[in-house]
C-alpha cells in the first residue's frame, strides 16, 4: 500500500461516509465483517436529527441536545454540527437514501424523547439504519478509488515516534497483516459487547478505544454510557430495540398491573431523557413488577405499517404489538464517551482521526440526545476528509514499520476463552452498570485486571482495556449525571460539570490504588 494512502478502520456509516466525501481520492476502508452487516449503524431505527422542519432552528436543537447532556456539552461544537445537518442530509438523499417524503416531495419528520420539535428524518419508520447503510454501501462499492478489505478485525496500531502511521489487523484465518498509512482514521464503532445485555452488534466490543488507548491517547467522558431503556426482553444477545420513536408516538411504559410508572419519576414520562427512563424500567423489573411497552392505543392498528422492523421481531417472538404488552429491559445502546478528538476530528496522537462512537467530540455530553448519532458520524466523518483534503499534497514519512512488525506478526494459536469473554460482560453488566456505586466499581477494576491478566488472545485484552476505561472513569467520577449514576453519589456536583480525560496510564494507576 502506498504511504500517501488513507486508511478508515470501520465500516459503519461514518467510515462509509468519509470514503464518500473523500472520493476521488484513494482510499482503504477496513472492516471486520462484510460491509453492512457488522456495524451498529445498520440497526439504528430511529433516524437523523436534522433541524429541516418549519419553525425549527440549529439553535433550538442545540438547545435539546445540551440539556439533554447534562451540562458538559461542547455547546459550540454542537451548534456547528446542527447547522450543518441539513446539508449531511442532501448528501445522504444524493447517495441514495429513500428518506419519508410526503404527498410534496418534502422531508417527513417526527418527534422523539427529548426533541422539542418533529426533527428526526426516517425511513418507512424504524428503518433508517438499514437503508442508509445499503444506499452506502453501494455507492461505496461502485467507487473505484475505494478499496474495501473486509473480513480483518484490527488489533493494533502502528506508531513511530509518537505519530500512528497504519494498523496490524488480523484476517479471517488468524493471520496478522500490516496495513501502513499516512493517515489512519478510526470508525470502529463503541463498546456494547462489554455488556451482558445490549443492543449493538457482536463487533461493538471496544476495540478501537483500546488500540487508541494503548498507543497513548487520551480517552474523554468514558463513564458516559447510555442504556437504552426499551431493548425487547425476548432472551437474544444482541436484544433487538424497540425504537424510542415509538413512545414519541404515544407508545407507553407500564407493570405488570398496567401502571404507568414513569408518571411518577419525571413530568415528561416516557418522553424524559434516555437515562432517567432507563433507570425507572430498571426499578420496575429490580421490584419485580415488570415493565412493558404499551403500544396498543398508539399506535395501535397502524403498527405493522409504521414500525415494521418492531414488528417483525415481536412476531417472531409469539407477539402481536398492536395487541400485546411487549416486555422491554434497559440495555447497553451507545457510549458518549469515546477517543477525544477536536472539531476536526483529530485524536491526540498524530496521523491518527476519529469518528462515529468510537469518538469523543463533546457532542453527546453526558447523555445523547436520540437521532444525534447518525448526525455525528456524518458531520464529524465529512470534517475529516476536508481535514485530509486540505493535505493532499503532504508525504508522510511511516518510518521503519518492517522492524516494528517483525516483533509483532504471529498467528495466535491461543485457544479461544469464551469464559473470560462472559466473565467480563457480566462484570460489566452488574458493576458498570445503570446503577453503580464504589463497592461495587472497586470490584469491577479487581475483576476487569484479573481477566485481562489471564486473557491469552489479543481482543480479550483489548476488551478488558477498554472495559477498564469506563470503570476507572465511572470510579472517580463522584457524582451522577446523565449516563452516569451512582447510588452513593446521587445527585449532580456543579464543581464536576466539566467533560472527563484520561490516559491507560492514568486508569491503570487508578485501577491499582483502590
Amino acid at each position: 500500500m502506498p504511504t500517501s494512502d488513507i486508511l478508515i478502520v470501520g465500516g459503519g456509516l461514518a467510515g462509509l461516509f468519509c470514503a464518500l466525501k473523500l472520493a476521488p481520492r484513494p482510499v482503504t476502508i477496513l472492516a471486520s465483517a462484510p460491509l453492512g452487516t457488522g456495524a451498529s449503524s445498520v440497526w439504528a431505527q430511529g433516524g437523523i436529527a436534522a433541524a429541516m422542519g418549519e419553525g425549527d432552528t440549529p439553535e433550538k436543537h442545540t438547545h435539546d441536545t445540551m440539556v439533554a447532556g447534562a451540562g458538559i456539552v461542547d455547546r459550540e461544537i454542537v451548534l456547528g454540527m446542527a447547522r450543518e445537518a441539513p446539508d449531511r442530509v442532501r448528501d445522504l438523499l444524493a447517495y441514495g437514501v429513500p428518506f419519508d417524503k410526503d404527498l410534496e416531495g418534502r422531508l417527513v419528520q417526527s418527534r422523539e424523547a427529548a426533541h422539542g420539535e418533529r426533527r428526526i428524518v426516517r425511513v418507512h419508520g424504524d428503518m433508517a439504519g438499514k437503508a442508509i447503510m445499503e444506499a452506502l454501501v453501494a455507492r461505496v462499492r461502485a467507487t473505484p478509488s475505494i478499496n474495501v478489505v473486509e473480513n480483518h478485525t484490527a488489533e493494533d496500531l502502528i506508531t513511530h515516534h509518537g505519530r500512528v502511521i497504519g494498523v496490524v489487523a488480523r484476517n479471517a484465518d488468524g493471520r496478522r497483516e500490516k496495513f501502513p498509512a499516512g493517515a489512519t482514521i478510526l470508525a470502529t464503532g463503541g463498546i456494547g459487547h462489554l455488556f451482558a445485555v445490549t443492543t449493538n452488534p457482536a463487533e461493538a466490543r471496544g476495540l478501537g478505544l483500546a488500540m487508541a488507548a494503548r498507543a497513548g491517547a487520551i480517552i474523554a467522558d468514558a463513564e458516559f454510557v447510555q442504556f437504552h431503556p426499551t431493548a425487547i426482553d425476548i432472551g437474544r444477545d444482541p436484544a433487538p430495540l424497540a425504537t424510542e420513536a415509538l413512545r414519541g408516538e404515544g407508545a407507553t411504559l407500564v407493570d405488570r398491573s398496567g401502571r404507568r410508572f414513569m408518571l411518577d419519576l419525571h413530568p415528561d414520562a416516557e418522553l424524559a431523557p434516555r437515562d432517567v427512563v432507563a433507570r425507572g424500567v430498571f426499578a420496575s423489573l429490580a421490584a419485580g413488577r415488570g415493565a412493558f411497552l404499551d403500544g396498543r392505543g398508539s399506535p395501535g392498528e397502524r403498527f405493522a405499517d409504521d414500525f415494521p422492523g418492531v414488528t417483525e421481531i415481536c412476531r417472531s417472538a409469539g407477539m402481536d404489538p398492536a395487541r400485546d404488552l411487549i416486555p422491554v429491559c434497559p440495555a447497553e445502546h451507545y457510549h458518549m464517551g469515546g477517543v477525544w478528538t477536536d472539531a476536526r476530528g483529530r485524536t491526540s496522537l498524530n496521523g491518527l482521526w476519529a469518528a462515529g462512537e468510537v469518538a469523543s467530540t463533546g457532542v453527546h455530553g453526558a447523555n445523547r440526545l436520540a437521532s444525534n448519532s447518525l448526525l455525528e458520524a456524518v458531520v464529524f466523518a465529512a470534517r475529516i476528509a476536508e481535514d485530509l483534503t486540505r493535505q493532499e499534497d503532504k508525504q508522510f514519512d511511516i518510518g521503519p514499520v518492517e522492524s516494528f512488525l517483525r516483533n509483532r506478526l504471529s498467528i495466535s494459536q491461543a485457544p479461544e476463552q469464551p469464559h473470560l469473554v462472559a466473565r467480563l460482560r457480566q462484570t460489566m453488566s452488574d458493576r458498570c452498570g445503570v446503577i453503580r456505586d464504589g463497592a461495587g466499581l472497586r470490584a469491577a477494576l479487581g475483576a476487569i485486571g484479573a481477566i485481562e491478566q489471564e486473557a491469552r488472545e489479543p481482543i480479550i485484552r483489548q476488551m478488558a482495556t477498554a472495559a477498564l476505561l469506563v470503570a476507572a472513569a465511572a470510579y472517580v467520577r463522584r457524582e451522577s449525571r446523565g449516563g452516569h449514576f451512582r447510588s452513593d453519589f446521587p445527585a449532580a456536583d456543579a464543581s464536576l460539570a466539566r467533560r472527563s480525560r484520561l490516559t491507560l496510564v492514568e486508569a491503570r494507576r487508578i485501577a491499582s490504588g483502590v
